[in-house]
């Protein structure tokens, strides 16, 4: 089989994915274009440069003639594209034999209700796909408001022989972490998050918050945690390299997630958290309470409400009995349907069904 990427170089998803068909014995091409591209991952992946000769979405209409020409001549089984406002836009524009796209988050549940346009664009592009491809049920649900076609639910696992629990969690002390990985921006509700640990840390003192990425807000956070007085316990550790990110998770007691929008489609992060048997609090937007069972792996909160976030904080901190079950609980939900192995075959399984 020859699958043809089209979709960003230096995206870590497209990575994975590229990665696993290769390791299945798969010829795949990313096509991608410069400002998308990874120097690093085309040395991996054989990585094909498109021509960007226009601003805006115009380049990925303007490229389509070339990225017909090369496909014609590579001649893959599959052609598919990720981000349906983009990539999947071109990939529609050369109408291919066999096109499949995937829905991301902003691409579908934003970028339609800006214009009128807009939402032409996604319609256009959705009918001219094979089979459509969703994280979620909440976003298939969304895409299907602008295509009466069904949307196949492709969750996006993660490598559970990388994100797995501490074999023996020491208990040096009763200190309690919250932490997160996150983007520092308020889409993932980074401020609520802050407030909410500083309600909570007047009643716990013995705690820290750990917060690992980075992003445009990063000051406005350092200086809200001063203006809350909680700076000294909170550490802001900057982007941490993707190998890293189980070895910070695992340093937590309680993992936080709490978006704000639904474009947090999937809720990747809180998987990765339940993986490495941490319990999980996560905001009721997007896939958030579609990945963590509530009261089982993990609490949900209401989104933008520090309170809540405080509330269930505290109640997991008083009982390590609960955040050891929870935990557990976690992993076992992972293993059973979050496997990056297991998702990953099944999108496999779907070329199939419909090649």
């Amino acid at each position: 089989m020859k699958i043809a990427l089209l979709a960003p170089s230096r995206s870590i998803h497209t990575q994975k994915w590229a990665l696993f068909y290769q390791s299945q014995g798969i010829d795949v091409k990313v096509y991608t274009f410069k400002d998308h591209y990874s120097e690093d991952n085309a040395k991996l992946v054989p990585t094909i440069v498109l021509p960007k000769s226009l601003p805006g979405k115009a380049s990925y209409l303007a490229a389509a003639p070339a990225l017909k020409k090369m496909l014609k001549e590579w001649q893959p089984d599959v052609l598919h594209s990720h981000f349906v406002s983009s990539y999947g836009l071109l990939g529609a524009m050369v109408n291919y034999k066999k096109y499949f796209v995937s829905v991301w988050g902003k691409d579908i549940f934003d970028f339609p209700k800006k214009s009128k346009l807009n939402k032409k664009l996604i319609e256009f592009t959705l009918s001219k796909a094979t089979a459509i491809f969703s994280t979620s049920h909440v976003m298939a649900k969304e895409t299907n408001l602008y295509t009466n076609r069904f949307v196949e639910v492709t969750p996006f696992g993660v490598d559970i022989n990388i994100f797995y629990p501490e074999a023996a969690k020491e208990q040096t002390s009763d200190k309690i972490i919250i932490g997160t990985v996150k983007a520092l921006e308020d889409k993932y509700g980074i401020a609520d998050l802050v407030k909410g640990f500083a309600l909570f840390y007047k009643e716990f003192p013995n705690s820290e918050l750990l917060i690992t990425g980075d992003g445009p807000q990063r000051a406005e956070y350092e200086q809200l945690t001063k203006d809350l007085g909680i700076d000294a316990v909170t550490t802001f550790t900057g982007k941490v390299p993707n190998t890293e990110v189980p070895n910070v998770i695992r340093k937590m007691s309680i993992f936080a997630v709490p978006s704000t929008e639904n474009s947090e489609s999937f809720g990747v992060a809180a998987v990765e958290g339940m993986a490495c048997g941490v319990p999980v609090v996560v905001s009721n937007v997007g896939g958030l309470p579609e990945v963590v069972v509530d009261g089982v792996t993990g609490i949900v909160t209401d989104k933008e409400s520090p309170e809540q976030l405080a509330s269930a904080f505290k109640k997991l901190a008083k009982s390590s009995d609960l955040r050891e079950s929870m935990g557990q609980a976690g992993v076992s939900h992972v293993a059973e349907h979050y496997s990056w192995i297991d998702n990953a075959h099944y999108m496999l399984e779907l070329y199939k069904k419909y090649l």
